[in-house]
């Protein structure tokens, strides 16, 4: 109580994972080593209602750009044609794996 020392809360809580790696260990459980990159997520690590209607936007506008770019336009008509400034349309590109032209 009063006078009383409290005891270190950061010493019980390593007591009581090491009690606890000793429960899982001592019962003939083994770590398991997962390869570097690998993980369960699907998405990335934002998942937030914002940037998916984003890029949902981006989705919508990728299939015009796409076709503006292969029928030859330059970078500067396929932006103003899909109605998107360049870093957008770099970043569409990008998500959907095709390739700008180069800015002359």
């Amino acid at each position: 109580m009063i006078g009383e020392p409290m005891p270190d809360p950061r010493r019980s809580i390593i007591d009581e994972l090491n009690q606890q790696m000793e429960a899982f260990f001592g019962s003939g459980n083994k770590a398991q080593e997962i390869a570097p990159g690998v993980s369960g997520e699907v998405d990335g690590p934002i998942k937030s209602t914002r940037s998916n209607k984003l890029r949902t936007e981006r989705d919508k506008i990728a299939p015009r750009l796409k076709q503006l770019v292969d029928s030859g336009a330059t970078l500067h008509q396929a932006c103003l044609e899909a109605g998107v400034d360049y870093k957008r349309a770099r970043l569409i590109a990008r998500e959907n794996g095709f390739k700008l032209p180069s800015n002359p």
